[in-house]
């Protein structure tokens, strides 16, 4: 008996119909996925987004009335319109968008903090492992980072006769000192199990301290080096103030003389916000150096 053929595009109808059915699966399947991380990110940007809202129309309303001295986020907008939307214009002299300014102040801070990352990290590796070299030299780093950063600018300009060096000094001296001290807490504090281990396998004084001393005290350090550059970013601007010149700290000065308030608001927003983004790029670069590390 003859099998009987079904009429030609009939057998093609149901898997057409199967495939149609199970398109829409993939997109609601990244959808399923993407929902728990669209919470997450609304559960982190929202409150502060809130707060942030709430705290404006606090200021608006505080700063509205006849007798408020400063002006309310509706004026700073209407007053620095340009350098908030048009950060990097350049007329010449010093007369730059805040970007510029930024840009001259993140380089001081960038030459400062590196110069006292090298310092500060050689000097707490020697007074963390050499008892002598700690009896010697921390008392005298416990006195000199007491003194406040601006303390040292009249010594560095009688020192540099410039303003560059003197503030690149300012910030070297602001932020050594936690790294030193972070540094030297975190080689003392290397676990004496890898003291032992070491002895046992006969390590030669190169390879403990780099496969040993290194890794352990690494999230020590790059504590005292999200520290230290805060530091940094703070003394440039209060240094900037003094010396003049192109930078941030200059920029709020000249505001102030020219009784610019709108101005002032919008540089201490950028300033903030640069602060926020050094503080987090040191914090990422120190979890992926530390990952693994048993002093985390």
């Amino acid at each position: 008996m003859n099998a009987v053929t079904p009429p030609p595009g009939l057998g093609a109808a149901p898997a057409a119909a199967s495939v149609a059915q199970a398109l829409p699966a993939a997109p609601s399947r990244i959808i399923v996925r993407l929902v728990p991380h669209l919470r997450g990110l609304a559960a982190t940007l929202l409150p502060p987004l809130m707060v942030l809202a709430a705290l404006l129309g606090i200021w608006e309303w505080a700063a509205s009335g006849p007798a408020a001295t400063l002006p309310p986020p509706s004026k700073v907008w209407a007053d620095s319109a340009e350098l908030i939307t048009n950060p990097f214009y350049d007329r010449g002299g010093l007369d730059k968008g805040l970007g510029l300014h930024l840009a001259a102040s993140l380089q001081r801070v960038a030459v400062g903090f590196s110069l006292s990352a090298i310092v500060g990290i050689a000097l707490g590796m020697l007074v963390g492992s050499s008892m002598l070299a700690m009896r010697g030299l921390d008392p005298i780093f416990q006195v000199l980072r007491t003194v406040p950063p601006l303390a040292w600018l009249p010594l560095s300009l009688a020192a540099f006769r410039e303003a560059q060096p003197s503030a690149i000094f300012v910030i070297f001296i602001t932020a050594v000192w936690p790294i030193i001290i972070n540094t030297a807490v975190g080689v003392r504090n290397v676990p004496a199990d890898y003291r032992n281990v070491a002895r046992v396998i006969r390590l030669s004084p190169i390879d403990w301290f780099l496969r040993i001393v290194v890794p352990a005290a690494a999230p020590y350090i790059f504590t005292g080096l999200r520290i230290g550059v805060g530091l940094s970013w703070l003394a440039i601007i209060a240094a900037e103030m003094l010396i003049g010149g192109v930078g941030i700290g200059f920029f709020v000065w000249d505001a102030w003389n020219s009784s610019n308030l709108s101005d002032i608001v919008v540089a201490l927003v950028y300033v903030g916000l640069v602060g926020f983004a050094l503080d987090r790029a040191m914090a990422l670069v120190g979890r992926a150096v530390t990952r693994g590390t048993a002093a985390q």
